[in-house]
């Protein structure tokens, strides 16, 4: 009974063995138990096989960004509920619950700083906002950072980590893909760099908008990264997908991602990039 703890005498105890919430994770690549410590030692990838572990936002901005430097900007934002949508939850309801318990305001962090002394708007992404899900103030904050970057010339970085379009804004949300798309127009004709990093996962209406208008698309090693998920593709073409179908090596060698950059090396190569746009 793995739940029993033998103790010196010989006796069985039925005192159960407690291991504090959140100390050690299991690795999806090669199930290694990681410790807490370990892991964020090494930008949240594993150790032993490198897979990446999914990061915060606020992890993206401490990963990257020069100590002290992030200045955020439109943290007030918050969703409405225009539609008065209800699955299993009011959506009403389900914005403040998830405010409360990820202590974000909504799926993106967006800000100004510097990395590695370079000026830069950066917007990271959180799955753990509704599974960073686009609705409108994620493509209104985007837009805004976009803005900003056309005003002070700041090259735009943006960390896309998203499941896709926010079903509980219906075409609220969908619009938000033009609306970002035509912003990143606005950056282009300013002559202002925009680099993508693209993340496990980088799905729907994020992928068919601003994630893959970079002017660099950088992405994650193995990063799943598709408009459509797998299993629909397959069940919709009725047949087997090539291996590695929509990660980003795939992308990668059919030219829809520029560069595949491990985490620990991404701060080096984004800094590399910023002095060549500065040349």
């Amino acid at each position: 009974m793995s739940w029993f703890r033998r103790n010196k005498s010989g006796i069985q105890s039925d005192t159960k063995r407690e291991m504090p919430d959140g100390l050690w994770h299991k690795c999806d690549g090669c199930g290694e138990m990681i410790h807490q410590r370990q892991l964020e030692d090494n930008a949240h990838t594993c150790p032993k096989c490198n897979h990446h572990f999914r990061l915060s936002s606020a992890g993206y901005v401490r990963l990257l960004l020069d100590d002290g430097s992030f200045e955020e900007m439109d943290a007030g934002l918050r969703a409405g509920d225009p539609l008065e949508f209800t699955d299993t939850k009011r959506y009403a309801e389900r914005i403040p619950a998830t405010i409360a318990k990820s202590g974000l305001t909504d799926a993106v962090r967006t800000g100004t700083g510097t990395l590695s002394g370079h000026p830069l708007t950066l917007a990271a992404m959180d799955f753990g906002f509704i599974g960073g899900s686009m609705g409108s103030v994620v493509g209104e904050k985007i837009a805004r950072a976009v803005d900003k970057s056309v005003e002070t010339k700041r090259p735009l970085v943006i960390i896309s980590q998203s499941g896709g379009a926010r079903m509980m804004e219906g075409a609220l949300s969908l619009m938000q893909m033009a609306k970002t798309s035509a912003k990143l127009t606005r950056l282009a004709d300013a002559g202002v760099p925009y680099v993508s990093v693209l993340t496990d996962p980088t799905t729907g209406g994020v992928t068919a908008s601003f994630a893959m208008l970079g002017d660099v698309n950088i992405a994650e090693p193995k990063a799943l990264i598709a408009f459509a998920g797998p299993r629909v593709v397959r069940q919709t073409i009725g047949r087997d997908l090539p291996e590695g179908f929509q990660r980003a090596e795939f992308l990668q060698e059919h030219g829809f991602v520029d560069l595949i950059v491990d985490r620990k090396k991404l701060r080096a190569q984004l800094a590399q990039l910023l002095r060549l746009f500065d040349n």
